[in-house]
């Protein structure tokens, strides 16, 4: 007889549900959260279906996940479709199987064991699931926190079940993320023949002492919870596609991954101070993709470290690296928010797997945050 986690799994790693279109995936866990007692209220936005679960009253403790997947890629390069969940020697293939198909199984099938256990818990259980973490992430959490918010929506604890493992389940648990902003850089110079170089401005040779500079600098150097900011060039464009033109504009579009030792503002205040250093013409637009966010120890942390411990006898890494989450979003409503998921080693590539084990495993930790918090 199959896992009641794994066979969930299967179910919705059935459902192709590329980014935004959850093609029905929530419709399953909708029925068997109203089984439960739950409230559901959808929250769709655009193209993008979301929603918000909830059963009880008082502390808050909301599970949180996504529906959509990546991209398959070349379907050759699978040994098996995608789309059809196959075990293999324990392990659980299909797209979606660790990011995040898998964890939102374990979330529910725990909820459906601590309800039972538990029917008048005294705090609420809630959910929040939406479709396009792995898209624009622009009508999904976002939109439903910012709801939540208008109507002063409690939530006091979230889990994120984002596969934040590497070796083996609940080794890493992530309790805060890095801020990410991208610059759209556009250094305008004048066209021209090459053979008559005095008669253009080449935007390539100008500009290239600025982005050097960029490269090299020291934004920050970390602190005790976060890595040093990283800059990294992303794309650059340039050029007619001839040989003997040059160019009149250069596009370098580059990110930064910041800690908290900056803000954006800071950010783009620096980068601006040193083009105009170095003399350039130049446009730029910015696009913040989410600030950055710390838990510090408290009631959700104990819970998870417990609860990794009480099953695996380690004790997890806190970290936060990796990049965003929809954790950035949820933590604007000053909420602890932390993620914890399955081992993170295939998530986005062929023959994306995760051990059927560690689903079972991860399921009871998450009951026993559970119970340890809205018991």
């Amino acid at each position: 007889m199959i896992c009641p986690v794994i066979e969930l799994a299967q179910q919705l790693i059935k459902r192709p549900s590329l980014s935004p279109d959850d093609n029905g995936c929530q419709a399953i866990m909708i029925a068997r959260l109203q089984a439960l007692g739950f409230t559901v209220e959808t929250m769709n936005f655009a193209d993008t279906q979301n929603f918000w679960a909830w059963r009880g009253e008082g502390t808050t403790l909301a599970f949180a996940g996504h529906t959509d997947v990546v991209p398959a890629g070349n379907l050759a390069d699978w040994q098996t479709p995608p789309f059809d969940p196959v075990i293999r020697d324990g392990i659980l293939y299909g797209r979606g199987a660790a990011d995040m198909k898998g964890a939102l199984a374990a979330m529910l099938v725990a909820a459906e064991r601590f309800v039972h256990a538990n029917p008048d818990h005294k705090g609420r259980l809630a959910f929040l699931i939406t479709s396009d973490e792995e898209a624009s992430a622009t009508d999904g959490t976002v939109k439903v926190v910012e709801a939540l918010m208008a109507r002063n929506e409690r939530l006091d604890y979230c889990l994120v079940g984002e596969p934040s493992s590497t070796q083996r389940v609940g080794d890493v648990v992530k309790n805060g993320r890095r801020g990410s902003i991208t610059a759209n850089l556009r250094i305008h110079g004048t066209q021209g023949h090459v053979a008559y170089p005095h008669l253009a401005d080449n935007p390539i040779h100008r500009a290239l002492p600025a982005i050097n500079e960029l490269v090299n600098t020291v934004w920050d150097h970390g602190n005790a919870f976060f890595p040093p900011t990283s800059m990294q060039i992303a794309n650059m464009q340039a050029g007619t596609g001839s040989n003997n033109v040059i160019p009149g504009e250069w596009l370098v579009q580059f990110n930064f991954r910041f800690s908290t030792e900056l803000t954006d503002e800071l950010i783009k205040q620096r980068v601006q101070q040193l083009l105009d250093r170095h003399g350039l013409r130049y446009s730029i637009e910015w696009q913040l993709s989410g600030q950055p966010f710390l838990t510090a120890r408290g009631e959700l942390v104990d819970a998870v470290v417990n609860a990794v411990a009480h099953y695996t006898e380690i004790t997890p890494q806190l970290l936060t690296t990796g990049g965003t989450s929809d954790g950035r979003f949820i933590a604007q409503m000053g909420a602890q928010v932390v993620e914890l998921g399955p081992v993170n080693a295939t998530i986005h590539k062929v023959n994306e797997c995760v051990d059927a084990g560690d689903l079972q495993l991860l399921s009871r930790m998450y009951q026993r945050i559970m119970e340890q918090l809205i018991a």
